[in-house]
């Protein structure tokens, strides 16, 4: 087990952070001495390191919310949504929320209505035509993937 460069270790660390929604996309903004001290403990690439040294420091070391906000490169509404979430789900709760879509927002009922009456009348068919049917019908452009998805979460849920 060789040491690494402190370049390499630096390029793992951000593509990790990176892969885990926790790199911090405005590291600039970091104010606090804490991590301006250069220490390679304290990383303001790291936005949930950031997040509750930010939140310790208000709840440990009396530091206004204001302050440790600004310093921090938050808001105060952000600094109060950090509290909420790290109250009720720890340190994972500090990671931001994964983003894009949480469901099949295109493949509304309606729409999947007309997926079931469809094969109901035409019998099986591929993601492929299904795709294009719908997108004929309703003007909406969806992958063959996301329609089997669908159609399987409908089956499981009854």
């Amino acid at each position: 087990m060789g040491w690494k460069r402190k370049e390499d270790q630096g390029k793992n660390k951000v593509e990790a952070l990176s892969k885990y929604h926790a790199l911090n996309p405005h590291p600039e903004k970091v104010k606090d001495e804490t991590f301006l001290k250069g220490t390679p403990f304290f990383d303001s690439r790291d936005l949930v390191q950031v997040k509750y040294e930010m939140l310790r420091q208000v709840e440990e070391e009396n530091r206004s919310v204001t302050d440790a906000a600004a310093s921090f490169g938050f808001s105060r509404p952000s600094f109060y949504h950090a509290r909420e979430a790290f109250e009720q789900r720890g340190l994972p709760g500090l990671l931001p929320k994964h983003p894009g879509p949480k469901h099949a927002h295109k493949l509304s009922g309606e729409v999947m209505d007309f997926v079931d009456r469809t094969i109901d009348e035409a019998g099986p068919l591929s993601s492929d035509s299904l795709a294009v049917m719908i997108g004929e019908k309703f003007g909406i452009s969806v992958h063959p993937r996301s329609v089997e998805r669908a159609i399987t979460r409908r089956k499981k849920n009854g």
